[in-house]
């Protein structure tokens, strides 16, 4: 089969050019919405949250630029679409039609669509969580690494990337906002001083809210809030500080290394599962009787058996 490359050198020269004019343009467009959408969108944020952290700013920036430069280039691209359409001759005043009617099909069976939309408006208009948070939505706690109108993307401490569609989230729990807490218990023996535990463990949290490596994280030193339980095996004391957004995690553990060495140090017990053994009035030599049976009913039986020869 020979090829006329006239007719595609004319279908070019008339249509080509136009078209790859329509593309370019499509192009700047989405490098220009790159870089003034970030600028503008800031510009906002600061204005209504102005005296917020930084980082809560560049969370909510990051996350409104995401969605608009998104939504922005999907309706550039439909337009962009239609354009060149109609720019090669083809009538698509039907096809808009046929797109109406679809659409309104289309938005009868896919409520659930439509919801998780308005949903997910409705999660950036009140900002009840971005880019960067650590959050617990559906049942689901990790860190946003996505979010949109339709869904939220998380990524938990397993690494297993979560899709969670944003008409199923009824409760957003956001753990890292403007600040984080550090809650934890620490149980000691039922033998031990617990003025004086709790004034070693305030000590602590004291040497290392002043430590220039942690100081940073930390906004209120770890103390002591209260006796928080009689346990089974020890007593539950409750600590709480606070501390910069998502630091919680590692200051609690840096708390329980230099806690569990302050208690070797002190002679503090940390109490472990044991299990006290209550016999009532039974006299002590009928107990060691009862221990001595039991111990030789353990024991093979050598009744029947021949000694072995020596």
């Amino acid at each position: 089969m020979v090829i006329d490359w006239t007719i595609v050198t004319d279908w070019f020269l008339k249509y080509g050019w136009s078209i790859l004019l329509i593309i370019a343009i499509y192009l700047a467009l989405y490098f220009v919405m790159r870089r003034i959408v970030p600028m503008t969108v800031r510009k906002v944020v600061m204005n209504t949250m102005k005296g917020k952290p930084e980082t809560l700013i560049r969370k909510r920036t990051d996350t409104l630029s995401s969605v608009f430069i998104r939504a922005g280039m999907i309706a550039t691209g439909i337009i962009v679409l239609f354009t060149i359409l109609a720019e090669v001759g083809i009538n698509v005043t039907p096809a808009l039609a046929g797109l109406g009617v679809a659409g309104i099909a289309i938005g009868f069976g896919a409520q659930s669509l439509i919801k998780d939309i308005f949903n997910g408006f409705l999660i950036l208009l009140e900002n009840q969580y971005g880019l960067g948070d650590v959050v617990k939505v559906a049942g689901v706690i990790g860190l946003v690494e996505d979010v949109d109108l339709r869904r939220t993307v998380l990524r938990d401490l397993d690494g297993i990337l979560h899709s969670i569609p944003n008409g199923e989230i009824g409760v957003a729990s956001n753990y890292t906002r403007e600040w984080s807490r550090l809650n934890m218990n620490i149980s000691v023996s039922y033998n031990e001083d617990l003025r004086h535990v709790i004034e070693v463990i305030n000590r602590v949290g004291q040497e290392l809210a002043a430590d220039p490596e942690w100081a940073p994280r930390i906004i209120k030193a770890p103390e002591v809030l209260r006796v928080d339980a009689f346990e089974d095996s020890g007593i539950a004391i409750k600590i709480l500080g606070e501390t910069k957004p998502i630091e919680q995690w590692s200051v609690m553990g840096e708390l329980r290394l230099r806690l569990k060495e302050a208690f070797d140090k002190e002679g503090i017990e940390i109490p472990w599962p044991h299990i006290k053994l209550y016999l009532g009035d039974l006299p002590v030599h009928k107990l060691l009787g009862y221990l001595i049976e039991s111990q030789q009913s353990l024991l093979p039986s050598s009744s029947g058996k021949e000694e072995p020869p020596v």
